[in-house]
């Protein structure tokens, strides 16, 4: 089934239908009406998912989504158009630019934590870029992968835009499958067989991973504005894994959260705006991670709900279990160091993360953190805004992922940028200096050509005898952003 699903898509997209700048229009305004139509049962949804509340929907998934596709209608005819490029002395009277075209059928393999915005983000790139797109939404967040695939055909060309549900055999069968770009969104794990399955078609990867973000906590920040790591219950990609900070102010720092979490009530277990933990699988992953610790806050689960309170763990030694591998849930490790360098040294001897957080007033101390470390994103003196900003790229480095997204940044990462050269025949007289057979005196008058027109670029108008008897007249003229040259003769 899923290779005829990938075949029908290529065949509608070699038929050209999902390249005229108005079909991408239009289907883009249709996705931004499905959201429109549908927040109630995408709400719903995500309820029955990860226990999302209905406030925090539009919040963490819907409004940057159609943000997203506003700037994508607004923007794509200037996205798609022609970009002029400089030019060489033996280009200069020909028409040289990039032009970006659609890369042909694009996989999409969501995320189950934010299983609308992270499926639906990539897709509003492809269609604005002119590609087909199948969409593969997580299995885990069931019912909102059942509700995409209901309600997507509803809106959207079903053939260029299919919906395939399923588990691991599906992804697989997919993955066997020829694509033009393969956009994957999940752990670092799947995305190495992703890659590897693309390899065999030579298919380039989008891989949106994870890893462990580190926070560094300077010691004279006002530490009210301590970390905030517990949205969607810990269970998202670029949240803080860990703290960093000198011991002075350990303890301070776990009572700032303490006090952070106040808005959640006395019991986060009984608020409504605090999730729960995907299925009993990541549950029991989660917890397991806390065997052997004492929680200085939280610590508290319930296994039939899901539920695990926001916890913070003192003293964590680097070489903890705490500590190998991205946690994804709400539990924050506190690393204590002796002050910036033994941060810097501590993050950069580490697998490259997907963001990095600092929280100082020093701009030296700053400034050193940007300087001495790389990570996909950073943010300074707050969480994850960097990832609400589609003027940023987003995405990883190294084991946290290649490639990047958002915004224009998402058109270009799903387009082929098809480089041009329309050669004017105006200087064929000029050119043919360089064509055999060659002598001395031909290749002088070659050299003498150049260097007069170098010479003489800045002048609108050029009258030479340098090509024999005729009298050549060069005439420049800038036509939008190109430059081009006449030769007539006298």
């Amino acid at each position: 089934m899923e290779m005829q699903v990938v075949q029908r898509a290529r065949e509608n997209f070699l038929a050209g239908r999902s390249r005229p700048l108005e079909f991408r229009v239009q289907q883009l305004k249709s996705l931004q009406r499905m959201i429109t139509d549908r927040q109630g049962e995408i709400a719903t949804a995500l309820k029955q998912d990860i226990n999302r509340s209905q406030y925090d929907t539009p919040l963490l998934e819907l409004i940057g989504l159609e943000n997203e596709i506003s700037l994508a209608v607004s923007k794509l005819a200037q996205w798609a158009a022609p970009r002029p490029v400089e030019k060489s002395l033996l280009t200069i009277s020909d028409q040289v630019y990039i032009q970006p075209e659609p890369l042909g059928v694009v996989l999409i393999i969501g995320a189950w934590n934010y299983p609308w915005a992270l499926t639906l983000q990539p897709l509003v790139g492809a269609i604005a870029a002119g590609n087909a797109a199948v969409v593969k939404p997580s299995e885990l967040s069931e019912y909102s992968a059942s509700l995409l695939k209901a309600l997507l055909p509803r809106y959207l060309d079903q053939e260029l835009y299919p919906v395939v549900c399923g588990g691991v055999s599906e992804t697989q069968e997919l993955l066997r499958q020829r694509f033009d770009h393969i956009f994957y969104t999940g752990n670092s794990t799947v995305g190495k067989l992703v890659m590897e399955a693309a390899a065999r078609h030579l298919t380039p990867v989008t891989l949106e991973l994870g890893g462990k973000s580190p926070c560094y906590i300077d010691k004279d920040v006002d530490l009210r504005v301590a970390c905030r790591s517990f949205v969607n219950c810990g269970q998202t990609c670029i949240a803080p894994d860990y703290i960093l900070c000198e011991p002075s102010i350990q303890n301070r720092v776990v009572e700032g959260i303490r006090q952070t979490l106040l808005f959640y009530g006395p019991d986060p277990k009984s608020s409504p705006d605090y999730g729960r933990i995907i299925n009993q699988r990541h549950f029991n992953r989660v917890m397991a991670l806390l065997d052997g610790y004492t929680a200085a806050l939280g610590g508290q689960s319930d296994s039939s709900q899901r539920y695990i309170a926001p916890t913070v763990v003192k003293d964590v030694p680097p070489h903890a279990r705490l500590m190998q591998e991205e946690i994804f849930g709400p539990l924050l490790p506190i690393v204590t160091v002796s002050d910036i360098d033994d941060a810097i040294h501590f993050i950069s001897e580490r697998e490259k993360p997907l963001a990095i957080y600092v929280f100082s007033s020093n701009k030296k101390v700053i400034k050193r953190m940007l300087a001495e470390t790389t990570s996909g994103g950073v943010t300074v003196n707050d969480v994850m805004m960097h990832y609400t900003l589609n003027s940023l790229p987003f995405g990883g480095v190294g084991q946290s992922g290649t490639g990047r997204y958002h915004g224009k940044h998402t058109f270009d990462q799903l387009s082929h940028h098809r480089a041009c050269l329309v050669k004017s025949l105006g200087m064929e007289e000029v050119n043919m200096v360089w064509y055999p057979p060659q002598n001395h005196q031909k290749a002088r008058r070659g050299l003498a050509n150049l260097a007069l027109v170098c010479t003489c670029i800045g002048r609108r108008t050029l009258t030479f005898n340098s090509l024999g008897s005729l009298r050549n007249v060069l005439v420049f003229e800038r036509k939008a952003h190109f430059l081009s040259i006449k030769v007539t003769s006298n």
